[in-house]
């Protein structure tokens, strides 16, 4: 089992396979122009696969594939079936804007994916358009119907932000309940990368939008999961992703690898070691040392607060590297 320096039990990896996107998303990197690193600086499935079966002998029994937009490496359900030929029983999942889904989904569900998360952030496309920076509804929704058609688990996250999309919270609820999916709303996390014109909605106020047309019953979070859930009458859940909230990090059971190699600890610090010479070496004792020393670094909590969003410290982490 592993256990970071204040006891946690560490079971849940999340790999980006790259920081490439084909989105500009306004919450995430707007102005980063359409390029990428060097495919030579990123390790290969096979150093990435070194690392993640010293993470799983280690005790890891949940993988998830994330970005920039994780579609983008080509044969990626290449690397999920080699996790999955390694250890069948994982939870393996993966976070996608579901853009190139309609094509992917199958070889994914193939090669052995339980799980996706998708983002899907407005149900008009002149807001999804403004968001993403490109027209892309049409196809993000025809990629979370593939899904669901080949028979992948589905949840939907929504990022509400003030006068943009802060008026559709129940229209994306009501059109998750008619597909019998979740969806978790995530309050804005403040980044030097995204448009610093943005406001994000605080957690209470996206359920004051929720109970102007629900009635609707706290639940708690479930084991180590960033989601506080709630149900409606009708039995529906919803999540909500409060990263500002004090009790957010308490149960955290992650860490994150980056494509170059970079394992961090936590999603907001910027402290990172590198597996990356050490999986190029066939290093095992390499690797298995580098994840000892993040894990006994790991910090306690982030440095969001419950503050107004104005007197929040920026974070200089840019989420396209580490998948959120």
């Amino acid at each position: 089992m592993l256990i970071d320096g204040h006891g946690r039990a560490v079971n849940y990896l999340r790999i980006s396979v790259t920081e490439r996107c084909n989105f500009r998303c306004q919450y995430c990197m707007p102005e980063k122009p359409f390029s990428w690193v060097p495919k030579e600086n990123l390790l290969s499935f096979e150093e990435l696969f070194l690392f993640v079966k010293v993470a799983i002998d280690g005790g890891v029994t949940k993988i998830r594939i994330t970005g920039g937009e994780p579609l983008l490496r080509e044969d990626l359900d290449s690397f999920i079936k080699m996790i999955n030929d390694y250890k069948s029983g994982l939870d393996l999942a993966l976070t996608t804007n579901a853009y190139l889904l309609p094509q992917a989904a199958q070889k994914l569900k193939d090669a052995g994916l339980k799980r996706l998360n998708i983002s899907l952030d407005s149900l008009k496309e002149d807001v999804s358009a403004k968001i993403a920076g490109k027209n892309v509804l049409k196809e993000v929704l025809a990629g979370i119907d593939k899904a669901l058609e080949v028979g992948l688990k589905v949840k939907i996250n929504m990022v509400p932000l003030k006068g943009v999309n802060d008026d559709e919270i129940l229209d994306v609820l009501d059109y998750c309940k008619g597909k019998d999916i979740k969806v978790r709303f995530i309050e804005y996390m403040e980044n030097a990368h995204a448009d610093q014109a943005l406001k994000g909605m605080h957690g209470k106020e996206i359920l004051e939008k929720v109970k102007e047309r629900y009635t609707i019953k706290a639940l708690g979070r479930e084991g180590a999961s960033p989601s506080f859930n709630y149900v409606l009458d009708d039995g529906t859940e919803f999540g909500l992703i409060d990263p500002h909230k004090h009790d957010f990090c308490e149960n955290c059971n992650r860490i994150r690898l980056t494509a170059e190699g970079n394992l961090i600890p936590c999603l907001y610090f910027d402290e990172a070691l590198s597996i990356a010479e050490a999986v190029k070496k066939g290093d095992v004792e390499g690797a298995a040392q580098v994840l000892a020393e993040v894990l006994k670094d790991k910090p306690k909590e982030n440095r969001w607060s419950e503050d107004e969003f104005e007197d929040r410290e920026l974070s200089k982490r840019a989420f396209y590297e580490t998948g959120g």
